[in-house]
């Protein structure tokens, strides 16, 4: 069984060993293939501007964007954040799939991989044995500054001496056949997160040529927003924003991130109280994965929502 070395759970802190990292078998495909996603989008960009310069932006790639937008993002926050890192919530075994599935279309690896990384992260928040805290080894002032944002943001995944042993991390998933199955088909579901946008371009725009923009806007572009809104909870959420709670970490709240990345930007009340399914705490916070789970729990679909007591909340607030 893991340590819980949050502030919440009140264990001793965890010391990182070997047995924590995860094996890379081709850390240069690895790499590669990283570098793809993460390059591709941004050369989506150009082909975008072209398109807005030369051709008007038609309705159907701002449907299909924020509709793939829509579930991709879920996917991630809903099923890979709170329900199978947190255990947030319970769910059926269709929700379980569905919504690993549509955060695998994300493109941000495979649901286990993502699920052990974070967990790690949570154990060693902030400190040696995370996989992306801007505050680890990268030297001080602003040039220091500069590159833990850069690790924090896109770098870390780009080197393998901390990402989590999915073993030790995520045994319960990998024992779970329905998420294992998600798991080992994720190249699937990412080739699936720019299919779909291709085939919903073409009904609603009805033209091979809308087919192509749903592709680039529901595709390419999704990925590259996507990405960068998600990557910005590890980078500018651990260096920037208000501390409502003490956590013993260097986790921030960032208002004006949480409609872009449904509620997620609530980020050092998450760290104040992992297991929440709610993580702005408190009056006048977005939260819209939260919505969604409540909506889930009122058709019977979720159950065993965890929320936390008013006055926990407030006797942990220092702010």
């Amino acid at each position: 069984m893991l340590r819980d070395a949050s502030p919440e759970a009140g264990h001793e802190v965890a010391v990182p060993t070997a047995d924590d990292v995860e094996p890379v078998h081709n850390e240069r495909l690895d790499r590669a293939l990283t570098g793809a996603v993460t390059v591709l989008p941004v050369l989506a960009l150009g082909l975008v501007a072209w398109q807005l310069w030369n051709v008007a932006l038609g309705v159907s790639d701002l449907v299909v964007f924020g509709l793939m937008y829509l579930l991709a993002g879920l996917g991630v926050t809903v099923g890979f954040h709170r329900l199978l890192t947190h255990r947030a919530f319970k769910t059926t075994r269709g929700v379980r799939a569905v919504l690993a599935i549509l955060g695998s279309s994300a493109i941000e690896g495979p649901v286990i991989s993502w699920v052990a990384d974070h967990r790690k992260h949570h154990a060693f928040a902030d400190r040696e044995g995370d996989p992306h805290s801007p505050h680890v080894d990268h030297g001080h002032g602003l040039r220091g500054a500069l590159r833990g944002l850069a690790h924090a943001h896109v770098g870390w995944l780009f080197i393998h001496t901390h990402r989590g042993r999915r073993t030790r991390y995520a045994p319960d998933l990998l024992a779970d056949p329905v998420v294992a199955w998600v798991d080992r088909t994720f190249v699937w579901w990412a080739v699936a997160g720019f299919v779909v946008p291709g085939v919903l371009g073409g009904l609603i725009g009805g033209s091979w040529f809308a087919v192509a923009t749903g592709i680039l806007w529901g595709g390419l572009v999704r990925t590259l927003v996507l990405h960068h809104v998600t990557y910005s909870i590890n980078s500018l959420c651990h260096f920037f924003g208000r501390r409502t709670f003490e956590t013993g970490d260097e986790s921030r709240d960032l208002a004006w991130l949480a409609p872009l990345s449904f509620g997620e930007s609530w980020h050092n009340g998450h760290h104040a109280f992992p297991t929440s399914a709610r993580h702005g705490l408190g009056r006048g916070r977005l939260d819209i994965a939260a919505g969604v789970i409540r909506a889930l729990e009122a058709v019977g679909l979720a159950w065993d929502v965890v929320r936390i007591d008013p006055a926990r909340v407030a006797a942990k607030r220092t702010a």
